[in-house]
């Protein structure tokens, strides 16, 4: 729970990953060797774990949706550019961390007309985005340039990580996607002494939220043969859904993103194992966006791939929920599924 806690709270939107960077690092120091830990040009992190069978690339994205400062007005208030997927009517009246580059952090609040002065054909149209700005409770331009913030700053949502009345639901922001982080170190974690007829790559990529940029980029690196995304899905257990993917209830794994078919046998073979460890398994798709799947799979001359995913909602908000009972049981899947695969299992996945 306590990593999960600095998982969710720590900063790192697309192309400022660092300090979430820091965070796995430090995580992972007690049970992988620096030589294990490599990097690509963009801020990805590579731990390899054996060197021996077809190559299992795991990866999970350290960054989060979030904005940056492009302009400060002469009364102080900030502009914005949102970094990877915002709806605008999730984003009024919501507090916000500005991180500086020295990382002084400082609390603000996003605005808006308020109802009373807005005109009856205002009322009718949700707010865009370019209209909504960031009050940091000064009064002028030069306060703001005092406190050290510039343009190009990080802006996040600031809320405190919190454990629900139900004590599986856990609430907090960026669980897009620092739960597949928390499940990459974890498995690695749990794979320390075993001895295996494969090789693992726990990868920590980075501008997912940006076009999967990281997983491209590292991807090339590891060329795996059999890629697996570790992120959030949609839960579909709240009002005006359809009740068909719940939390709690397992793993989500997609036939099918905006980015990837998911790889048939290897699917089959992921539910099989499920179904020998007693671990349930919902399977789910997504008409648009896509995992760090939809990059990986492309890597060289391609592997089989799937989309691992943990059911979750009001992502690409201020906050979201996922299960820890979802969490726990990916962790299961992913390290029994990593045990089940070895090159006799690779070939028929891949060319059976």
């Amino acid at each position: 729970m306590e990593l999960l806690k600095k998982l969710s709270e720590v900063n790192g939107i697309s192309g400022h990953e660092r300090q979430v960077k820091d965070l796995v690092l430090d995580e992972i120091k007690d049970f992988v060797k620096k030589e294990e830990i490599s990097y690509d040009n963009l801020g990805s992190v590579i731990v390899k774990k054996g060197n021996k069978g077809p190559k299992i690339m795991l990866a999970g994205h350290m960054d989060e949706v979030g904005m940056i400062v492009t302009k400060i007005t002469d009364d102080g208030y900030l502009k914005f550019q949102t970094i990877g997927g915002w709806w605008s009517q999730v984003m009024l009246a919501q507090q916000m961390t500005i991180t500086t580059s020295d990382k002084k952090t400082y609390l603000g609040v996003t605005g808006s007309k308020p109802p009373h002065i807005l005109t009856p054909e205002e009322r009718k149209n949700p707010v865009k985005i370019e209209d909504i700005y960031i009050d940091l409770g000064v009064t002028s331009k030069d306060e703001v340039e005092k406190m050290g913030i510039k343009i190009g700053d990080m802006i996040t949502p600031k809320i405190d990580f919190a454990i629900l009345n139900n004590n599986d639901f856990l609430l907090g922001k960026a669980w897009d996607d620092r739960i597949g982080v928390a499940i990459v170190i974890e498995v690695l974690r749990l794979l320390k002494d075993e001895e295996l007829n494969n090789t693992v790559y726990g990868v920590f990529t980075v501008q997912e939220e940006l076009g999967l940029r990281g997983a491209k980029t590292s991807s090339n690196i590891v060329n795996p043969d059999i890629s697996i995304a570790l992120d959030v899905g949609i839960a579909k257990d709240t009002p005006g859904t359809d009740g068909s993917v719940k939390m709690g209830k397992g793993p989500l794994i997609l036939l099918y993103d905006g980015g990837l078919v998911g790889h048939t046998p290897l699917r089959e073979f992921i539910v099989e194992v499920a179904r020998k460890n007693d671990i349930a398994v919902q399977i789910d798709y997504l008409t648009g966006g896509a995992t760090d799947a939809g990059a990986m799979h492309l890597a060289h001359d391609g592997s089989p791939a799937i989309s691992l995913c943990i059911a979750s909602r009001y992502i690409h908000s201020h906050t979201s929920m996922i299960s820890k009972i979802d969490f726990e049981n990916t962790v299961k899947l992913v390290v029994a599924t990593i045990k089940a695969l070895n090159q006799e299992t690779v070939n028929e996945i891949t060319y059976n």
